[in-house]
């Protein structure tokens, strides 16, 4: 079916396979790791699986389960069919995640981006005046997204792009400064907010330093920096209500209703002007989600009960604000400046000319040749993004994409599938249904999941909370961990553990989130029950069967192996939200690309949903 197109039936005949394939693998993907021992969830398995993969090491499990490319795989024992089918379709029926681009071997055999080779901290391939304060993981996407969404303006002639959940700016001001676009970003957060004006600032005097030492100027034309705008996007809410958003500024917009309080996720960010940078802990908005919480995968589970729901990592300026649609002269003019603000070999790279050969048959048919989509150039049509936009604003996005006719293109990059709203559970736990309003849509057509007609129409197409939670888990880091036995791999069996002494001195208290215990993995058990006990409410020194308990943290292989399988099902979780959005688009005669952009051991959820809108009938192409 690897063919180098992807046509909408082929699209729907792999939804139904993953649908189907899904159903029959539930009670593998809707488990709790945390219950291996009170649910006796080894002896689910069937008996020839059980023998297979008991005595597995760290490394076998990485090599004969999760890594898809490994070609000589050396088994230890005669597998069943069954178990050999389940890994066979699983890696066949998800979306292939490898990008295309310069990748090394690491000493343990996974790939990372040969930018970060010479210095781990510092992308060879981004200007420094954008790499203060934004840490590797995001060094790497938003130079790989930026030359994605420049590209698009190119193609689509728009020199306006609206970043929503901006979080610190990190994107728009790449944008801005580096690849000369009219950029708006909204974000919910007014820390965030004040932080991309002040980070902004700090930018442009580091420019204008430079430009003292050298005596060259590095603006030929003054233009605008990026525009900031605090608000908060209601997923009920039309497209005329965003764009209304996006014309106003500061404290004009609309927040997030105050009557729900603040999210308590703590997000680290550096802060010093100057000398060492220190980290500060921000309790911020309703949009704003740090990333790394979807790439988590030892205790994402715990902190359901009291993540709220967010929107991106970006940020928003201080500046006047203004309508969406800005001035058309660009910021820099000449090339050599783009040269200095980002390194030549970012700008040369052309992710969307290498979509058919990087998705491998992930792409629409149809799609259409996306230098035909150039038009009449008008001042307030602008694309689309979103980096890391959590739950339901991803389809709160795609939905602007399709209905807003000023929005030309899109880029979507989702996150937190556990947050997306659904029929079965419209309020996911942490997540605060937004206000209606006389602008808002019916409720049942605003769902996160399914959004196309033809995914609604599949039978047992729904997707448990605990399943898209488990889409949202990190597979290349859990290899990684696997192939290197690291300590770490201990922390689920030590939960499960506790969770078998929580049940029995409170029966009814079921996965209660007792939040990241520091460096559980270095602690002795003991130790890690005295820390977590008080967080459920019961005393540090309850007495519990230690033999039992010993015998318990004798199985972690098997709980190892429980959670890998479970692993083994979250890429193709991801591959129907993601498939689910393609088909939306497709029904209503947008066609759509899926790039596997980002490294995926750097950043996990990697795949980057691109549409462009066609040229209108009778428009010149160019």
């Amino acid at each position: 079916m690897m063919s180098a197109t992807f046509s909408e039936q082929q699209q729907k005949d792999l939804a139904k396979r993953i649908t189907s394939f899904l159903s029959r693998y539930k009670h593998i993907s809707d488990s709790y790791i945390i219950e291996f021992f009170t649910e006796n969830l080894w002896e689910t398995l069937p008996e020839g699986w059980q023998r297979a993969l008991s005595d597995l090491t760290a490394p076998q499990i990485a090599d004969l389960l999760l890594d898809k490319d490994i070609s000589n795989r050396t088994y230890p024992s005669v597998w069943p069919l069954s178990l050999l089918a389940l890994r066979a379709t699983a890696h066949t029926l998800a979306f292939p995640r490898t990008p295309q681009g310069s990748q090394v071997q690491d000493t343990v055999g996974l790939l990372k981006p040969e930018e970060f080779i010479s210095n781990r901290s510092q992308s060879s391939l981004l200007g420094h005046i954008f790499r203060k304060h934004v840490k590797p993981k995001k060094q790497h996407e938003i130079r790989k997204l930026g030359t994605l969404v420049k590209q698009l303006c190119d193609q689509t002639r728009c020199t306006n792009v609206v970043d929503v959940g901006s979080g610190q700016g990190h994107l728009t001001r790449f944008l801005s400064f580096g690849l000369g676009l009219h950029v708006t970003g909204i974000e919910a957060d007014p820390n965030l907010v004040s932080m991309a004006s002040r980070f902004d600032g700090q930018l442009l005097l580091t420019l204008a330093k430079e430009n003292q030492k050298t005596g060259i100027s590095q603006l030929s034309t003054a233009g605008p920096a990026p525009r900031h705008v605090l608000g908060w996007v209601n997923p009920r809410a039309t497209w005329e209500v965003f764009l209304q958003q996006l014309s106003k500024g500061g404290e004009e917009s609309e927040s997030y209703p105050g009557t729900v309080g603040p999210c308590k996720k703590r997000q680290r960010v550096s802060v010093s002007d100057q000398g060492p940078e220190v980290e500060r802990e921000l309790v911020h908005g309703r949009q704003h989600l740090y990333t790394e919480e979807c790439s988590s995968v030892a205790d994402t589970e715990e902190r359901q009960s009291s993540s709220l729901l967010h929107q991106h990592d970006g940020d928003n300026s201080h500046h006047v604000a203004q309508s969406v649609t800005v001035r058309a002269e660009p910021l820099f003019h000449s090339s050599s400046v783009l040269n200095h603000l980002c390194k030549e070999d970012s700008l040369n790279e052309s992710p969307v000319h290498a979509m058919p050969k990087i998705t491998s048959g992930w792409t629409s048919a149809m799609y259409p040749n996306i230098h035909s989509c150039n038009k009449r150039p008008n001042r307030s049509d602008f694309v689309l993004t979103g980096l890391h936009a959590c739950g339901d604003l991803s389809a709160t996005l795609l939905r602007h994409f399709v209905n807003c006719p000023h929005v030309q293109a899109i880029t979507s990059v989702a996150c937190c599938y556990m947050k997306i709203t659904t029929k079965e559970n419209p309020t996911p736990p942490g997540v605060v249904p937004p206000p209606l309003s006389d602008s808002s849509k019916d409720v049942s057509q605003s769902f996160g999941y399914p959004m196309s007609e033809w995914v609604k129409g599949l039978a047992e197409h729904e997707l448990s909370y605990k399943a898209r939670e488990g889409a949202c888990h990190a597979v290349e880091d859990y290899i990684r961990r696997l192939r290197e036995e690291s300590a770490l791999l201990k922390t689920h069996c030590y939960r499960a553990a506790l969770e078998s002494i929580i049940r029995a001195e409170r029966p009814h208290l079921r996965r209660a989130g007792i939040q990241t215990i520091k460096k559980a993995h270095m602690l002795a058990f003991s130790e890690y029950a005295r820390l977590g006990l008080p967080r459920v409410g019961l005393p540090a020194d309850l007495p519990f069967d230690h033999v039992s308990v010993e015998g318990m943290l004798e199985q972690q292989g098997r709980v190892v192996v429980y959670f890998s399988l479970a692993l083994l099902l979250a890429p193709v979780v991801e591959t129907l939200v993601l498939l689910d959005r393609m088909l939306f688009l497709q029904e209503r005669g947008f066609q759509s690309q899926l790039v596997p952009l980002f490294d995926p051991a750097l950043s996990p959820r990697n795949l980057v949903l691109v549409a462009v809108k066609p040229k209108a009938d009778g428009e010149e192409t160019h």
